[in-house]
Formats: C-alpha cells, sequence, structure tokens
C-alpha cells in the first residue's frame, strides 16, 4: 500500500487533478467543434444572403428571392481579378519565397473549380480543381511536418 502512496506521488506518475481532466476535455471538445464547422462551410455564400435579408428586415424592407443575384453578372471579372492575384503572388513566391507553395496550389485549385466557362461541366470543373486543392492541402500538411521537424518541437 505505502509502494503504491509513493509511486502515485512521484514525478513519472504525477497525480492528475479534476482541473486537468476538465481542461483536456474542454481542449478535446473545442478542437472537435472546430473540425465539425469545416462541415458547414459550404453554406457561407448562402448565409451571407442570409444576413442580409436579415439586416434588410431589421430596417424594415421586405426581400425576396435572391439578394446577391447581381453577382453573377460580375463573375468573370471577379474570377479574372483573382486570377491575376494569384499570378502575383506566384511571382512573390518564385521571387522571395515569401508565400506557402501549398497555399498557392491550393487557390489555384479554388480557381480551377470556379472557372465561369466551365459551369456547364460543373463535376469537370470540381474534379479537376478538387484534385488541386487535395494537393495543395497534403502540401501543406508536408511543410507543417517539415518544419516540426526541423525545429523539434511542436508550432
Amino acid at each position: 500500500m505505502a509502494s503504491l502512496l509513493r509511486r502515485a506521488g512521484s514525478p513519472s506518475h504525477p497525480p492528475q487533478s479534476p482541473g486537468q481532466a476538465g481542461s483536456r476535455l474542454a481542449a478535446a471538445a473545442g478542437s472537435a467543434s472546430g473540425a465539425a464547422s469545416i462541415l458547414g462551410s459550404w453554406q457561407v455564400c448562402h448565409n451571407v444572403c442570409l444576413g442580409l435579408v436579415a439586416m434588410l428586415a431589421v430596417l424594415g424592407i421586405t426581400v425576396s428571392g435572391m439578394p446577391l443575384a447581381f453577382l453573377t453578372t460580375v463573375a468573370l471579372p471577379i474570377w479574372w481579378i483573382a486570377v491575376a492575384l494569384l499570378a502575383l503572388t506566384s511571382y512573390l513566391y518564385l521571387s522571395r519565397r515569401c508565400i506557402s507553395r501549398g497555399l498557392i496550389v491550393l487557390n489555384a485549385g479554388l480557381i480551377i473549380a470556379g472557372a465561369p466557362w466551365l459551369q456547364s461541366r460543373l463535376a469537370v470543373a470540381w474534379g479537376m480543381g478538387g484534385t488541386v486543392v487535395v494537393a495543395g492541402v497534403y502540401l501543406l500538411i508536408a511543410d507543417r511536418r517539415v518544419k516540426r521537424c526541423h525545429t523539434g518541437g511542436s508550432s
């Protein structure tokens, strides 16, 4: 019995207080909540529209339909701006290496998936863009693992 009491207080087996267990549970719940929030990210545009409708309703303006439908007419210029910004960030990456290549690949995949002239073949656009996005995520994870291995810590 005495050896059990000594071992429970030893540095190799520190006693766990209820606060530590609760803290770990809260951290795990927070991580699970953050991971689950990704599942609803596809609704961003819909939520922006609903927010606009709600804000206008507070002001006494009733809107039915899609209040941001006018953005479909400017989709092509906005897409070209995205392509120009991707070209600029790619240039910065090639000249200075100051931007993550994984993020550039990920952004390229999103731009491919959103190409306006491929909307008649949506499955093809999403397939090509999604493949590039997955490659970008893989590069981000690989870069992070290499950095952790070289620094020896967890950042």
